[in-house]
């Protein structure tokens, strides 16, 4: 199973982040690329064609995950598990305080 969820940069879906069986993929999305505005949504993620991989949630995205209240509000009332990172993030970081933010996509059934 393939869990997926849209990254956008001010109003701009900057790309799609995976959540595959052999970790994460994030991968910018061509239209941004070609915009002349486009600004990368990390200095960890520079605008690039080329997906980035990594075996654990990026930094950068597990970092906009609220911690505290706001965290414990998901828990306690979505019923949210605080061991998935991606489900906290794609549930919890729709209205960041920074430029990004964070959209769950349909669940795809890998193979």
């Amino acid at each position: 199973m393939v869990r997926k969820a849209k990254i956008y940069y001010q109003d701009h879906l900057a790309g799609i982040l995976s959540e595959t069986d052999d970790g994460y993929i994030f991968q910018y999305n061509l239209k941004y690329l070609k915009n002349e505005n486009a600004s990368a949504i990390s200095l960890t993620l520079p605008l690039s064609e080329h997906a980035y991989h990594n075996k654990v949630l990026f930094p950068f995205f597990d970092g906009l995950i609220p911690e505290g209240w706001l965290l414990d509000i998901g828990e306690k009332y979505w019923k949210l598990n605080p061991k998935d990172r991606f489900e906290l993030l794609i549930n919890l970081c729709r209205d960041t305080i920074g430029a990004v933010s964070v959209y769950p996509m349909e669940v795809e059934e890998n193979g």
